[in-house]
């Protein structure tokens, strides 16, 4: 594989799960092949999935970073492997569509212990791999109005939702307006019905990786969780 020119480790669905498929038409991209899907008939759905669906359908246990000089992409998966070795699959909590200060996104129903010790590992085990942020990169990151705990994480991180200020969530459009969240919502539910039905386990952590910048990030490699 070229050298990318960003990762992340995502949690994204199994490929057999429903709600790969469902995601993927819903974003309009395969994350595996890149290559467009049909969307359903939901009015105004292409513009407000723009974004996500450069990113792919994803909830990010360790955001997209830059390797450090030196570091290439088989060096991070190797690690990446031997981390998994370590860590056990589990239940995932039934997921919902939520309104996430504006952005439609899947969200958790209950806590998960679990799921929030895996995001604290793999941002703090993966952490010097992660190229330092420009200055440039924490300008953009502060346009968000950050609070003094989130700036502290980006300072450090690189990222300012981590650890206590992280949150899951699988985000499914832009920002929407009152009007736009009136006509997506609900169809949003109604899409993702059917799969949110069924129970699912994590069951592996998926690298993704970005070839050159404004590209789409491309599902590279699944790593099974064998703890």
């Amino acid at each position: 594989m070229p050298p990318p020119d960003r990762v992340a480790i995502y949690y994204a669905p199994l490929p057999d799960d429903p709600l790969a498929r469902s995601s993927s038409a819903w974003l309009g991209r395969d994350p595996t092949t890149s290559a467009r899907v049909p969307q359903p008939a939901v009015e105004g759905i292409a513009e407000f999935t723009t974004e996500p669906r450069r990113y792919g359908f994803h909830a990010t246990l360790k955001p997209p970073m830059r390797l450090v000089e030196g570091i290439g992409w088989t060096c991070f998966l190797k690690a990446v492997r031997t981390a998994a070795e370590r860590i056990a699959p589990f239940n995932l909590p039934p997921l919902a569509v939520s309104n996430l200060r504006g952005f439609l996104a899947l969200r958790e129903t209950k806590p998960c212990p679990a799921l929030q010790e895996l995001a604290d590992t793999c941002v703090e085990r993966f952490d010097s791999f992660r190229a330092p942020s420009s200055e440039d990169e924490l300008t953009q990151r502060r346009k968000a109005k950050l609070s003094s705990e989130q700036d502290a994480m980006l300072v450090r991180w690189g990222y300012p939702y981590v650890f206590g200020t992280w949150f899951f969530h699988m985000t499914l459009t832009r920002r929407l307006l009152d009007k736009e969240q009136a006509v997506i919502w609900p169809a949003a539910e109604s899409w993702f019905a059917p799969a949110l039905a069924i129970p699912r386990r994590v069951e592996d952590i998926c690298l993704f990786a970005q070839a050159m910048p404004g590209a789409a990030f491309i599902l590279a490699e699944r790593v099974r969780l064998r703890g």
